[in-house]
């Protein structure tokens, strides 16, 4: 009996043994699988991660040529505003005293270069026209062949600077040739174009004070029409239609034939829908 125990005993030791050993070698194949799945965690976020850098480069790398290129821009534009301002300069310097220098400019049969009539238009930037007939203000003394250059070049100091859109360098710049040349036939349209530049700067009560100070100072200019029509595009922008009618009205009562008095006919027929 004893020897029939024993033998169980051993038996059963071994099955332990070996289920022991089982055991023991699926806990070292769970541990494998777990530091398998641990690594393959972490190289996924690693790889992630390395994705994320590389598209933040490409971002990085992309925001820098766009800054080359602004800068690039900004050195020339600089470079050009401050060409532009030298010119600027040197030829207000020469209203301001110096000889011109150069063949003169074009004149009309009169003797002077005028811009033709432009109405101002309702929020839109204006811009002169083409050159016209000398403008109906009083004459002025005859005078030398270099001194009507110089004052044609002044006067087209302050036309240039409009047409670039500088309109506060073109009014300094048109102030400064009616200062010079007082008696200048051209002394309405520098006073015409100084409202209109501020009206486009949209500097509303100096627009109209500039057009009315023209009305009040020459009267029987040709200009009187277009600023008219200047100060009814004022009072348009500042809501009194009324009044901007009213004037519309006495530009064509006063003025039927005028390129003006046909504008205000379109402006009242707007005014009117």
């Amino acid at each position: 009996m004893n020897a029939v125990a024993g033998i169980f005993d051993e038996d059963a030791r071994r099955e332990v043994k070996e289920l022991r050993g089982e055991l023991e070698k699926r806990d070292r194949d769970v541990d494998s699988r777990i530091l398998k799945l641990d690594e393959s965690l972490k190289n996924i976020g690693i790889i992630q991660l390395l994705n994320q850098i590389e598209q933040l480069n490409a971002e990085i790398s992309k925001l820098r040529g766009q800054i080359e290129v602004l800068a690039n821009q900004n050195e020339q534009l600089t470079k050009r505003q401050k060409d532009f301002y030298l010119d600027i300069d040197s030829r207000l310097r020469k209203l301001e005293g110096l000889p011109a220098d150069g063949a003169p400019g074009a004149a009309s049969p009169g003797g002077t270069v005028v811009p033709a009539p432009a109405a101002a238009q309702t929020g839109a930037v204006i811009v002169p026209g083409p050159t016209a007939g000398a403008a109906g203000a009083p004459t002025a003394a005859p005078v030398s062949a270099a001194s009507r250059d110089q004052e044609l070049r002044a006067y087209d100091v302050g036309s240039n600077l409009f047409k670039r859109g500088d309109y506060l360098a073109a009014t300094r710049a048109f102030q400064i040739f009616m200062k010079d040349f007082p008696s200048s036939g051209l002394v309405p349209n520098a006073q015409y174009w100084i409202g209109i530049s501020y009206f486009n700067l949209r500097d509303y009560a100096n627009a109209r004070s500039s057009q009315e100070t023209l009305l009040k100072l020459y009267p029987d200019s040709s200009k009187v029409p277009d600023a008219m029509l200047a100060i009814a595009s004022v009072m348009i922008e500042s809501g009194d239609n009324g009044s901007a009618r009213n004037t519309l009205e006495d530009i064509i009562a006063r003025f039927p034939a005028s390129d003006a008095a046909g504008k205000a006919r379109t402006r009242l027929a707007q005014l009117r829908r």
